[in-house]
């Protein structure tokens, strides 16, 4: 092969490459654009609590990334569960409010959703003292680093029922996915700017503390209990109430409300 040759394919490839991504934009922005049926409508107004109290401004955003979510994601039933419109929605729905003000309209590093018909049964691991144990552990969802998002189906519902109890597994198990695209789940997401990373860990680092004193004590009521297991669950957990418990965070965990709404962008305390 010459060397005018070998350019020659390179530029042919670089060529093909820009024409598959200005016509993968193009889709995407069709897609964005794309009206919600009004069936589909009703299961965002039944399925996502948020829905109704959004700024209409909002819920055309919104519209637009289910759209994109629905065409990327795969929704995989699992256990004999048959994949409705009404599970895609709903799943697709409260998972897109977290990025409704976001830099990003996409989850990215991942493609699969399994979702289960009810609570299911992992395997779990777990070291002490250098001895490894094997036992089993019941789960609402989980999310794999790297890997699919796990759901349980009547955990989403159940979820969605009590819409003010700061209990949302989508919600909760796509922080996750927020979390890691750092590379490191670690309750520390990639921010809007560099200046803000040191309050963060300020911010968050106290509030993850004072949440294990008002469970010791019994005084708490904003937060589930669950985030003092980790900064990553801290984080899922704190996410939950932002989005479902958001007048209750503002009023009594200001601090941690403001950086919450630095990050998403947003203020669901005024909605």
């Amino acid at each position: 092969m010459t060397f005018p040759s070998f350019l020659g394919l390179i530029f042919a490839g670089v060529f093909t490459w820009f024409i598959y991504k200005k016509i993968r934009q193009s889709q995407r922005s069709k897609l964005y654009r794309k009206n919600i049926p009004s069936d589909y409508l009703v299961i965002l107004k039944n399925n996502v609590p948020q829905y109704n109290r959004l700024p209409e401004k909002f819920k055309i955003r919104l519209h637009g990334l289910i759209n994109l979510f629905l065409d990327k994601k795969e929704f995989v039933g699992c256990a004999g569960l048959e994949i409705t419109d009404e599970i895609r929605l709903t799943i697709a729905g409260n998972a897109s409010l977290l990025l409704l003000n976001q830099n990003k309209d996409d989850f990215s590093g991942f493609t699969s959703i399994l979702v289960y018909p009810d609570t299911y049964v992992a395997k779990e691991i777990s070291y002490d003292e250098g001895i490894e144990t094997h036992h089993q552990s019941a789960r609402a969802g989980e999310s794999w680093h790297r890997g699919p998002i796990i759901l349980s189906w009547s955990d989403v519902i159940r979820g969605i029922n009590k819409s003010s109890d700061g209990h949302n597994v989508v919600i909760h198990e796509f922080a996750h996915k927020l979390d890691e695209e750092n590379s490191i789940v670690d309750g520390l997401p990639i921010l809007r700017d560099n200046t803000d990373y040191k309050e963060w860990a300020k911010i968050l680092s106290r509030e993850y503390k004072s949440l294990s004193i008002r469970v010791k004590h019994g005084t708490n009521t904003v937060l589930d209990e669950y985030g003092t297991k980790s900064p990553p669950e801290f984080f899922a957990v704190a996410t939950e109430s932002f989005f479902e418990k958001s007048k209750k965070m503002k009023k009594e965990l200001p601090d941690l409300y403001e950086q919450l709404g630095k990050y998403y962008g947003l203020d669901p305390a005024k909605w």
